[in-house]
């Protein structure tokens, strides 16, 4: 439970919370920030969440494998679409060189896979029809939801949060080693063929995170901003955690939304 108490008028929240992180937090040094940051990833980042144990554990049917990787096309999909609002947001041309990068690694060029082709082996792999897959139609509302409001925070807030809100990469390599090891274990209809995505963003998701990080402790200059970096972090990593809710309540709770995939129908 999440206790609070009156302080000079205000909530004060205890630090792992839903919430924002309180408002006096001293931050005062790029130090600072970068082990806030990574307590963070330490308590909220989405490895911890149960789906993950369940899917990486060989606990879930195939038909609740494919609901994941269904739902989190859509995801994968817009991050270029995300990435693109960002580069549109600095004035700064040596800024807009690094982040565009991120756009061709998703989408690929001409002649050149990026890994919304690699999703789609993945999700082709599992049974799944590419078509159905792209149309998105059978995604759960709360998917929707948070993808959409993450590039919506990148639209409308400061460009710093929107660079400290892809800070999450920070911690998915050690994701993905999980996910291809456990999932190679323990399902007999995952192959290395199927799993180039997490294979692959070992290497970009280190190079993009390690740009990241330095640009926030380079322009985070005070201690408000470097709140706000911080507050960015846990904006996303609740874009990522509300995601598995949803996945969890839908496809092992058993409460699939109407219009939403049901497995063994599409």
């Amino acid at each position: 439970m999440v206790h609070t108490r009156r302080r000079n008028g205000n909530y004060h929240m205890n630090q792992i919370t839903a919430f924002p992180i309180a408002h006096d937090l001293e931050l005062e040094s790029p130090e600072a920030l970068e082990a806030q940051l990574r307590q963070i990833g330490a308590t909220r980042y989405h490895n911890l969440h149960p789906f993950h144990g369940l899917l990486h554990g060989g606990k879930l049917n195939k038909g609740q494998v494919q609901a994941w990787a269904l739902n989190r096309y859509f995801y994968q999909s817009t991050i270029p679409i995300k990435d693109a609002v960002v580069v549109s947001r600095f004035r700064d041309r040596a800024t807009r060189i690094e982040w565009r990068h991120r756009i061709s690694d998703h989408d690929g060029d001409i002649g050149s896979e990026g890994g919304i082709e690699r999703w789609l082996k993945l999700t082709t792999g599992l049974g799944l029809d590419p078509d159905y897959v792209e149309s998105t139609e059978g995604i759960l509302p709360a998917t929707r939801f948070a993808v959409e409001a993450y590039v919506h925070f990148v639209r409308d807030r400061s460009p710093l949060e929107a660079i400290a809100s892809s800070l999450t990469e920070l911690f998915a390599p050690n994701l993905h080693q999980e996910r291809i090891a456990g999932m190679l274990e323990h399902y007999d209809f995952i192959s290395p063929d199927v799993m180039t995505y997490f294979s692959r963003r070992l290497d970009q998701a280190t190079r993009d995170a390690d740009f990241a990080l330095d640009y926030v402790k380079t322009n985070a200059r005070t201690p408000y901003e470097r709140r706000m970096v911080c507050n960015a972090l846990i904006f996303k990593t609740n874009v990522l955690w509300v995601q598995l809710d949803a996945l969890h309540h839908a496809y092992v709770g058993g409460h699939i939304p109407p219009g939403a995939f049901v497995p063994d129908a599409t």
